[in-house]
């Protein structure tokens, strides 16, 4: 019975081009395994009992479970990052990201007002290493923010991660509180004596006058992949392979399926993949923003509406076929930014996205490398700093890769209420650091 279910079924090998250089990608054949048996792992095992129970799964519900299942996702139970982990993320490379991050928010911060309080939020806060950076600013700026009574929101579905976290950021010397049943999970204080909680959704979130942030956080979020035929839109699912047992093949969806709704009436590529959950959290955040005031900076790899096919896996920093060895390697996918625009329906202005180069640059990278090189006394300082701008700047590396987009109240970029100063015609709001370039003083 199951054999006649996928008799309708068809397989698939990727668009009939290789995914372009600029996305690290490749077809998505699943033909690049080794000779010989896959490897079978437990995830493995759940998902072929799982196809065989219920028939081919879609690409999002493969990369939610591969990444996320409470007992063998990806995430879950391991710390990923840095050199002996899959991948490295900009904070792990250099300082510098973080402390002009930092800056940007305080930038934000007192362009809308010098708030008395604010939340910061951080969407999948890695090893905590971003938010420890931004937090030395806010000490280091002290003065500006003496009288501003700030905390720290992270939203981690991870044990493993949260426990590292607070490694990073709380102190010792005062325990933790934590309560698996409650919203707020954990909670401790920084090291600088700042409240910090643990969440495992945004929605649990209080909410209030916040920036958000999410670095390489919606790149993980599960996408449907689909593909134009002539027939109409058809929906890429996973499936087994009826010739080999343990290993897994793409196939195509015989009719149209629920989430072909997220394609847009006028779409010209041959090969899209749509990301419910991030249109859910922009709309989210973008209501947040809305209401209460505050911003949301998203940096990650991406394009603007005109990639394909770019999912994708990284296993000890190399590429991974994503259907060998599920749970052993991070699944991932390129943001498309064009979305996300769209799914803040307008309740927002929205800036970027621009390239990773272009946005620290603006924040003044070059600056802040010159005095850290100018103290450093250890040559192998120096040559570290050096070699961390070279990964975050060149356009062969981060700097064109990764881009930035922000999302802002309509009132901020309209100048609000701001007096006109000698010589304006017109009210004019404060430019954006980062998307305009920052005026060092």
């Amino acid at each position: 019975a199951a054999a006649q279910r996928r008799s309708a079924w068809t397989p698939w090998c990727g668009c009939p081009r290789a995914a372009p250089p600029s996305c690290s990608g490749r077809p998505f054949c699943s033909g690049h395994e080794p000779a010989g048996r896959p490897r079978v792992t437990p995830m493995l095992r759940h998902l072929t009992y799982k196809i065989k129970s219920t028939g081919p799964i879609t690409v999002a519900e493969y990369m939610k479970e591969v990444l996320t299942n409470p007992a063998k996702g990806y995430y879950m139970h391991r710390d990923m990052l840095g050199e002996k982990g899959d991948f490295i993320t900009s904070p792990e490379i250099s300082q510098i990201f973080g402390e002009l991050l930092g800056i940007w928010f305080v930038s934000e911060w007192i362009a809308s007002g010098k708030k008395a309080a604010f939340q910061l939020v951080e969407l999948g806060p890695g090893r905590g290493t971003l938010t420890g950076d931004i937090l030395r600013v806010f000490s280091q700026l002290g003065s500006v923010l003496k009288n501003c009574d700030i905390s720290v929101r992270l939203v981690e579905v991870s044990q493993k991660l949260s426990e590292i976290q607070a490694l990073t950021l709380t102190k010792e010397k005062i325990p933790l509180e934590k309560d698996a049943e409650s919203l707020e999970y954990m909670k401790g204080v920084s090291k600088s004596g700042i409240p910090v909680s643990w969440y495992r959704d945004l929605k649990d979130v209080p909410e209030g006058y916040s920036f958000y942030l999410a670095h390489e956080f919606f790149d993980a979020l599960p996408v449907h992949k689909f593909q134009k035929t002539p027939q109409g839109w058809r929906e890429v699912f996973v499936d087994i392979d009826p010739q080999v047992s343990d290993k897994l093949r793409f196939v195509l969806a015989p009719c149209a399926t629920p989430a072909e709704a997220f394609i847009q009436r006028d779409e010209t590529r041959d090969h899209v993949e749509v990301c419910p959950d991030a249109g859910v959290l922009i709309q989210e955040l973008s209501q947040r923003i809305a209401l209460t005031g505050g911003a949301a900076l998203i940096a990650d790899y991406g394009h603007d509406g005109t990639k394909t096919d770019t999912f994708r896996g990284f296993c000890g920093h190399k590429l991974h076929d994503v259907l060998i060895a599920p749970g052993t390697a991070d699944l991932t996918a390129d943001v498309d930014f064009s979305y996300l625009r769209r799914m803040a329906q307008g309740k927002v202005a929205s800036l970027g996205p621009i390239k990773q180069k272009t946005f620290l640059k603006n924040m003044g990278i070059d600056v802040r490398l010159k005095v850290l090189v100018e103290k450093s006394e250890e040559p192998s300082v120096r040559q570290q700093l050096l070699e961390g701008y070279d990964m975050l700047m060149n356009p062969v590396k981060m700097g064109d890769r990764f881009n930035f987009f922000a999302l802002l109240p309509h009132q901020r970029l309209q100048g609000g209420s701001r007096e006109m100063s000698a010589g304006q015609s017109k009210p004019s709001a404060a430019p954006v650091a980062g998307f305009d370039e920052l005026a060092w003083e």
